[in-house]
């Protein structure tokens, strides 16, 4: 697989190779401490708050950030991988503009309904 920084989106949803862009790993960050990483963890489960880095875990390698790229905002759902200590944003995920987030927003409700009528 070649080496490219760019981050590919795997939703149609996205749309433009920009957007799957924003989901690109910050340049020249250092890698996190251990007591860093617990840090982190703690703030974001307890009282859901976003970590030192931007990111608010939704689960295990799951992160939800808001970023900016080329002069637009996305909130950017995405699966990251652990690579020389480092936390890497992988190829799995989504980045939503601002109408597409708040088209999603909007619409919790009636996903979490459909979510119980299919889970029971």
């Amino acid at each position: 697989m070649p080496k490219s920084k760019a981050v590919v989106s795997d939703s149609e949803s996205s749309g433009a190779d920009e957007e799957s862009a924003a989901a690109a790993a910050p340049k020249g960050k250092k890698p996190k401490t251990e007591k860093e990483e617990k840090t982190k963890k703690t703030a974001a489960t307890a009282g859901d708050k976003f970590d030192s880095e931007g990111r608010l875990e939704l689960m295990s390698n799951k992160f939800v950030s808001v970023r900016e790229f080329k002069g637009r905002v996305f909130v950017d759902i995405r699966e990251f991988y652990e690579k020389d200590g480092k936390m890497l944003p992988g190829k799995k995920g989504v980045s939503l503009g601002r109408e597409q987030w708040v088209k999603l927003r909007d619409n919790v409700d009636a996903i979490d309904q459909k979510l119980n009528e299919m889970i029971g």
